[in-house]
């Protein structure tokens, strides 16, 4: 993208031609795909009780609930195997997607997932799963590395988080579309069906990107891209891509990636095992539990849209950009932390499963609001023609601490739930702590400090 043309005062581009409305068109498209890519995710989990009755998955019907070694080991493994395979993906994804360009990369990460989702419906045993959420895991590693790398290059930096926690909160739609819908098809046609539904969802994605003339309507470069593309200048190759190797030697790339790592196993937490946590404590089926699951995600979109907005405000209001991310990450952090008390909930409240779900949403909402921010902070720290690849470093590191804290939940969640809770509870404050301790001040470019 050119970056040899006159500011635009006060837009935060380099030319006017790039904030027209269009970019709000492209951040609905992102929304869409990233209900879509959380909807085949999360089908695993929704039917988790119909696979009590699948005789591979290892159930125990003489056992109680809450002693089902094999079962819990099984569903552990599949989730795991997805967590491994979104990582390692994570790592090819975003430098394909730099390479290719964000309309041909996100092209073919939903074909991928999108096939692979619809797969689920034909395994017939553990290692079919497994095979299957390999697939999914690569295919859908590819859609934030994208969306990112869309945001870096259609929105100036006032405005980047709030889109973010736009397109992300499609992580919280696919909660109130995709419960009813996996109720609806798998009373009807069985399990199978759910996977169906949700993977053709992306086909129909597909055909929309397909259409929409993304490369012949993008602007010119915003200012905060034209900077970080004259900083990087001296390490960018002919083309203007960025060598990882010079990525590598930039701070802001390992404070992301720790970011991730720290926090991603605890929003996977809440998305594969909130079923099994409300059917478990309170007894509650997944149609008994789609108004808890309903509440968590309503209240997560609003967390995602105003954790976003917030920095902006605040940049409007005169802060810097490091203030306005960093002050935003650390209200996002303080409100994570009353989730430690959920595991009192089922004593104190021992048929009530609202307070406990009111604490995880609270939660929730506050993990969306975080990373709304820390999505931007690539955007803000390196030129669009990178971020794909960084997101992608990040995504991995995130994967890899999404399986760790995964292996912890599955050992622990039905004997040691405070241990969990406790965990979820503190990761965010000790990840904003790394992250200012490798970048005391973001937007500071290398040069000039």
């Amino acid at each position: 993208m050119s970056t040899n043309t006159a500011s635009a005062p006060g837009s935060g581009f380099t030319t006017d031609s790039s904030a027209s409305n269009v970019r709000w068109i492209v951040c609905g498209l992102l929304f869409l795909a990233t209900t879509i890519n959380y909807m085949d995710r999360n089908v695993f989990g929704y039917v988790e009780p119909l696979l009590h009755d699948v005789a591979f998955m290892g159930w125990n019907h003489a056992a109680d609930k809450f002693h089902q070694p094999v079962f819990d080991d099984n569903f552990g493994t599949v989730i795991m195997f997805f967590q491994i395979a979104y990582g390692v993906g994570f790592i090819v994804a975003g430098r394909v997607i730099d390479k290719l360009g964000t309309k041909v990369g996100y092209a073919l990460a939903i074909l991928i997932w999108g096939l692979a989702s619809m797969s689920h419906s034909v395994v017939t045993s553990v290692a079919g799963f497994c095979v299957a959420r390999i697939f999914l895991g690569l295919g859908e590693s590819g859609n934030f590395p994208a969306a990112l790398k869309a945001v870096s290059e259609w929105f100036p930096t006032r405005e980047r988080a709030k889109a973010v926690g736009l397109f992300n909160s499609g992580s919280n739609a696919s909660a109130l579309v995709a419960p009813p819908l996996v109720a609806f098809v798998s009373a009807k046609w069985g399990w199978q069906a759910a996977f169906i539904a949700t993977g053709s969802m992306g086909m129909a994605w597909l055909v929309l990107w397909t259409l929409f003339p993304y490369n012949r309507l993008r602007g010119a470069s915003t200012q905060t891209q034209a900077n970080l593309a004259a900083d990087f200048a001296e390490a960018a190759e002919s083309g203007g891509a960025i060598p990882l190797s010079a990525l590598l030697q930039r701070p802001g790339l390992y404070a992301f990636a720790l970011g991730k790592a720290l926090t991603d196993g605890v929003w996977w937490f809440y998305l594969f095992y909130l079923p099994q946590f409300l059917n478990r404590n309170y007894n509650l089926t997944l149609k008994q539990a789609y108004p808890y699951l309903l509440t968590v995600y309503v209240i997560s979109s609003v967390g995602s849209i105003a954790g976003g907005s917030l920095s902006g405000s605040l940049m409007a209001n005169g802060r810097s950009v490091n203030a306005g991310r960093k002050i935003a990450m650390l209200v996002m952090a303080l409100c994570v932390m009353p989730v430690i008390f959920v595991p009192h909930m089922s004593t104190i409240f021992a048929t009530n499963a609202w307070p406990a779900t009111l604490l995880i949403a609270l939660a929730a909402a506050a993990h969306q609001g975080w990373s709304a921010n820390l999505f931007s902070t690539p955007g803000d720290m390196f030129p669009s023609t990178a971020v794909s690849t960084v997101v992608g470093v990040g995504g991995a590191a995130g994967a890899v601490g999404g399986a760790a804290f995964t292996w912890i939940v599955k050992r622990n969640l039905s004997l040691h739930q405070l241990l969990v809770f406790s965990m979820a509870a503190g990761a965010y404050v000790v990840a904003l702590a790394v992250f200012q301790l490798l970048v005391p001040h973001i937007g500071v470019s290398r040069k000039a400090a």
